[in-house]
């Protein structure tokens, strides 16, 4: 499924991240974000009243000039980084969303960590390549703005005039973020093991991100082995359960398809839907019963136990010959020898008029390689004799040995099948004239 069904999704949620993210608007200078033990103070009287002023507009406009003006005529001001975060989330309210990324850029030569602007640049790459926009360069843009976050936040430090509780909610919200973006870019990348990492974590801590939870799906089910495909199945489905209108419908059935493909049938696919409408992650002992093929020896063994060799086709003679014990080879083998069998086969190649190599499994036919080496009782005449590439060469022919691998069947006292084509009526000239 394209991205881009769920790509508004994501730009609706750019922007809520954002505005939560967003510096408070205090005019005080010491409410900037700093270390604790040392307050951000203009002492300049003309700064601080160009500071205040500018940040005390309530007009996202207005407050876009008055911090330009306050940057350039203060550039090396105490509040340069606290006057740029302002400037970002002014420009995002405005909608210019090229000077929002700019002034993202502004703020990190001012703080290589600041948080809140890594998270609107992680959020927002990601959210152009999701839309489409130059997604290689976007994704790998949002994944590394998402990484340099996450070790930001280690090291992070309340800033001043923040409470505990606003403090939990900014790292735990720009988080969720950074992982999504790393975890996006993993996946946009093909590294799935780093795109399960990341995006696992970005699930735990917001399990209703729909775009999270499918692309961690994803991941799993690309990844393997075995309980990877397991997670895999359970957030597939937690997607469907969290995706409406055609996108649910689209999801669910993909995710059908994939558990059907796993476990051998649909039984249990409808319980792990209605599990994963509540739980976000895999329970405890969550486990998915896996549909085991039968190898071909036994698939040989069951065609010989169910069905007359008589009616078995050609490519199940080969299967068992080639594949089967000694014993089911032996009861197949003791049925065609020294028989006289009618067949239709593709020809491969006519070595004379008599000597031919064809190939009668569809495999065979589809690789063009030979599985039957047919002597004819005699030179096929040549108004019958078949072109290369014929698909309908109809014959007898008695099998009097094999090769069970490759498999090639050898066969003698060949003869052709049919009538022979009616001759041709004469062709009368028109006389010529004298």
């Amino acid at each position: 499924m394209k991205k881009i069904v769920l790509a508004m999704l994501l730009v609706s949620a750019v922007t809520a991240v954002a505005q939560t993210a967003a510096p408070a608007q205090t005019p005080a200078p010491a409410a900037a974000p700093a270390a604790p033990t040392q307050k951000k103070e203009i002492k300049d009287p003309a700064e601080y009243n160009a500071y205040v002023g500018a940040v005390q507009q309530t007009d996202p406009a207005a407050k876009v000039s008055g911090l330009e003006a306050f940057l350039t005529q203060y550039p090396n001001s105490v509040m340069k980084e606290d006057a740029l975060e302002l400037l970002m989330g002014a420009y995002q309210q405005t909608s210019n969303q090229p000077k929002t990324l700019e002034t993202a850029q502004k703020v990190l030569q001012a703080n290589p960590c600041n948080i809140r602007a890594l998270a609107l640049l992680a959020y927002t790459k990601q959210a152009m390549a999701v839309a489409g926009q130059n997604a290689a360069q976007n994704y790998a843009d949002a994944g590394q703005n998402g990484e340099k976050g996450l070790q930001c936040l280690t090291t992070a430090t309340k800033p001043q005039g923040t409470s505990d509780a606003d403090w939990d909610k900014l790292k735990s919200q720009t988080a969720t973020i950074f992982n999504g973006a790393a975890g996006l870019a993993g996946y946009a990348a093909k590294d799935y093991a780093k795109a399960e990492k990341y995006l696992r974590a970005a699930v735990e801590k917001d399990p209703t991100n729909l775009l999270d939870v499918y692309d961690l799906a994803l991941a799993d089910l690309a990844a393997g082995p075995t309980e990877n495909d397991v997670d895999g199945l359970f957030f597939i489905a937690r997607a469907s359960n969290l995706a409406q209108g055609q996108g649910k419908d689209q999801i669910a059935k993909f995710g059908k398809s994939k558990y059907v493909k796993y476990h051998g049938a649909e039984d249990g696919w409808t319980d792990i839907l209605a599990q994963t409408a509540t739980a976000s992650v895999p329970p405890a002992g969550f486990t998915i019963k896996q549909y085991v093929p039968p190898t071909p020896a036994e698939q040989a063994a069951t065609l010989v136990k169910t069905k007359k060799v008589e009616e078995m086709s050609f490519a199940e003679w080969q299967m068992v010959l080639s594949e089967g014990t000694p014993e089911d080879a032996e009861k197949v083998w003791s049925a065609l020898k020294g028989k006289p069998l009618q067949m239709q086969a593709f020809v491969i190649s006519v070595d004379s008029s008599s000597k031919l190599n064809l190939a009668g499994s569809q495999d065979d036919i589809d690789a063009k390689r030979a599985d039957i080496d047919l002597t004819m009782s005699g030179p096929i005449p040549a108004a019958r004799l078949p072109k290369e590439g014929a698909d309908d060469f109809k014959f007898e022919g008695t099998p009097v040995s094999y090769v069970a691998k490759p498999f090639v069947m050898t066969m003698n006292e060949g003869a052709l099948l049919g009538k022979a084509p009616a001759p041709k009526a004469p062709v009368h000239k028109k006389p010529a004239a004298h």
